[in-house]
């Protein structure tokens, strides 16, 4: 399987009015619909997905790095809602307006929060991080996952400087692969995704460790918006092979109850790749 991993037409950085730069990848037709892609933990612009069908659909997917991560410059006191205006001031910039957005894995609560904030016009939230301090997941947490946050609640800052002491791509690739369904690491392991997958993370990583380390305190953090405020369509993406115990403990249920009008799609054959294997379902549905 090709898995719609292509070559980007086209990269860049696009200049913050705090002369910040964020950098960026492009997929499909230049006047194509855009949509913004979120991508998950530590992974760089590189790796988007949908890439054989966005120019039939007319989309222009444009995968945003996160401060910190591959050709964007470091933020470090940043939250969720700085990203949020982050990414009103990105979108300003280029002209796109307000965009759907597709938020994979840790890239979900960054979705969400443009959601909140009114940024973008819609959102997919593709085998997502739900908020995992919210009540209704305590006793769903798988205990080593539960130890971390309690020890980002005590101490963020001190959890992020010693975590990003031993944290790296190699090290990322190997919790990755650990974690996932044997459908999962099927996909990832596939020569036709593997390279493609570590490329992103070596992206992630090419500034060091700081970028990713924020971005999970803030994703394992309580979050600064209510959910239960989002007025945007929002879709959720699951699949009932997803094992990671770092996405929703319920595949989305809780989360879906809690946004107004979210549609949840849990595909019991698919697993946390849904995003690389069903492109085009979340797509269209997206657009």
């Amino acid at each position: 399987m090709k898995y719609g991993i292509t070559e980007a037409d086209r990269i860049g950085q696009t200049e913050l009015p705090d002369g910040r730069r964020l950098g960026w990848a492009e997929w499909g037709p230049e006047d194509g619909v855009p949509v913004l892609f979120l991508s998950g933990a530590a992974m760089g612009r590189s790796l988007g997905f949908g890439g054989d069908v966005v120019a039939g659909r007319g989309i222009r997917l444009v995968s945003l790095e996160r401060p910190g991560l591959g050709a964007s410059d470091p933020d470090p006191g940043r939250t969720l809602d700085g990203w949020a205006a982050d990414v009103e001031a990105f979108l300003s910039a280029r002209g796109l307006g307000r965009v759907p957005v597709v938020g994979f894995s840790q890239g979900a609560p960054f979705a969400l929060a443009c959601a909140a904030a009114g940024v973008v016009r819609s959102v997919a939230v593709v085998a997502g991080q739900d908020e995992l301090t919210h009540p209704d997941l305590s006793g769903l947490l798988d205990p080593h996952l539960a130890g971390m946050m309690a020890a980002i609640g005590a101490d963020p800052e001190g959890f992020a400087a010693s975590f990003a002491e031993k944290a790296d791509a190699e090290g990322m690739w190997q919790l990755i692969v650990s974690m996932s369904s044997d459908l999962d690491r099927a996909v990832y392991t596939d020569p036709a995704f593997e390279g493609h997958y570590r490329r992103a993370l070596a992206e992630g990583f090419a500034q060091g460790a700081a970028g990713y380390t924020r971005d999970l305190v803030l994703a394992m953090s309580r979050w600064p918006f209510d959910v239960a405020g989002i007025t945007v369509p929002v879709d959720l993406w699951y699949g009932g092979h997803d094992t990671s115990t770092v996405h929703s403990p319920d595949h989305g249920a809780t989360l879906a109850r809690r946004i107004p009008g979210a549609r949840r799609h849990l595909l019991p054959e698919a697993g946390g790749s849904v995003l690389w294997t069903h492109a085009e379902e979340i797509l269209t549905a997206l657009v």
